[in-house]
């Protein structure tokens, strides 16, 4: 299930959120004061075990050409991780640190689920996204993304430059003090 989670950012170690949000059309109007972008898309491909990016991306050739023809994005990869990925502790702590881009982050996630963690002012704002969620974070915008330690997604990415995913990070500990993926979903387990 989505869940859109909103804390305050000066909250001590796991804070409570202030609010939880589960209703597409009111996550959406929320996010949208931030200037976050967000959509339901119908997830409509079933993916085969071990599909490769050419595969992923061929299942969704129509939903590509739409974004890349309104968004002018250059580049599109698909990144699929599940929890047998050899890599999946490197990446997952890549991802956990806080960090900015100097384009729009763009994410149509097709299959399991990751969390966008949006550090905007004075909040912080924790988005739980599924299959069929669409999400536009803009330039320069604070963030990190968790998958948790036996990752189960994979997203369609949409970059404006040629090189894909390029991060300046900040440096800033905060994403140590809020809940990860499964501690958000599963807040008995902590």
């Amino acid at each position: 299930m989505t869940l859109l989670a909103i804390y305050a950012a000066e909250g001590g170690h796991h804070p409570m959120p202030e609010h939880l949000i589960s209703e597409a059309a009111l996550i959406q109007q929320e996010l949208g004061q931030w200037g976050i972008q967000f959509q339901r898309w119908p997830a409509r491909a079933s993916l085969p075990e071990g599909a490769d990016q050419a595969a992923i991306l061929a299942a969704y050739a129509e939903e590509v050409a739409a974004v890349q023809r309104d968004g002018g994005y250059q580049t599109v990869d698909a990144i699929r991780l599940q929890p047998n990925h050899p890599d999946r502790a490197a990446l997952r702590q890549k991802f956990l640190s806080e960090h900015t881009h100097s384009e729009d982050e763009v994410r149509f996630f097709v299959e399991g689920r990751g969390l966008f963690c949006l550090h905007v002012g004075d909040a912080v704002i924790q988005l739980v996204c599924e299959a069929d969620d669409w999400i536009s974070v803009p330039a320069g915008t604070r963030h990190w993304f968790d998958m948790g330690p036996e990752p189960q997604f994979c997203a369609l990415r949409f970059f404006n430059n040629t090189e894909g995913w390029v991060a300046q990070f900040t440096g800033d500990p905060i994403a140590e003090r809020f809940p990860t993926l499964p501690e958000l979903i599963n807040p008995s387990g902590r």
